[in-house]
């Protein structure tokens, strides 16, 4: 019998484009995960605090999986004071869950590069399985420590769901040479982003004037 599975995939969603919701609907097909849950960001600990509100960025979420069967959004850290940190959100979830449902916590391969700066990113494997979504990247630059830690743990995507935590696995991601930086160029210079984000989103994003302003955050 299949074994009840959640996914996360988390970031400041700033703003949420097409790469974002491939990379959950991949995840959720390849490994037949029953949900994703996507969790945006209120203060990302290693990037600067969006220049777009927790609310604006959630609401465009909320536009951006309508109708989309297993994706969810998930606002528990926007309500939660100082840092968004990933090891909080992967306790409070895997109480929740109990010990036997396979938790998994999906990222970016250019999200890697900065792992060992992580809070308490050694204890991510304790409560969670990590899916790491590969897409062509110029070489990346990884520390050794998470190479040796992650190719400990790594097995078969077929074989992640088998614990509930403590397995490492890579899925090949559908290539989107894009990404919400840009997006917030683009906007802001009134360039054309159709096709690149939800049109709900971009209607969202046209109703209350967001990515106007000359300050442009650096969140991803």
């Amino acid at each position: 019998m299949k074994r009840a599975a959640v996914g996360i995939l988390g970031g400041t969603f700033n703003p949420v484009h097409v790469g974002h919701l491939r990379g959950a609907i991949d995840s959720r097909d390849l490994l037949g995960l029953d949900k994703v849950l996507l969790l945006p960001a209120a203060q990302p600990p290693l990037k600067a605090t969006p220049g777009v509100n927790a609310g604006h960025r959630a609401a465009m979420l909320d536009l951006a999986i309508a109708g989309i069967t297993g994706l969810a959004v998930d606002r528990r850290e926007l309500s939660r004071a100082g840092p968004s940190y990933t090891i909080e959100t992967l306790q409070e979830l895997r109480t929740e869950l109990g010990p036997d449902i396979p938790l998994v916590f999906i990222m970016g391969a250019d999200g890697l590069q900065k792992l060992h700066l992580w809070h308490r990113w050694q204890d991510l494997l304790g409560l969670a399985n990590i899916a790491l979504m590969t897409r062509p990247l110029p070489a990346l630059q990884v520390s050794q420590e998470v190479q040796t830690w992650l190719a400990a743990h790594e097995v078969l995507p077929e074989d992640l769901l088998t614990q509930a935590a403590g397995h490492f696995t890579r899925l090949a991601q559908t290539a989107f040479d894009i990404s919400s930086t840009e997006l917030r160029h683009a906007l802001h210079t009134g360039a054309n982003v159709r096709f690149l984000l939800p049109d709900p989103v971009l209607e969202y994003i046209n109703d209350h004037g967001l990515y106007r302003s000359s300050k442009l955050s650096n969140g991803e």
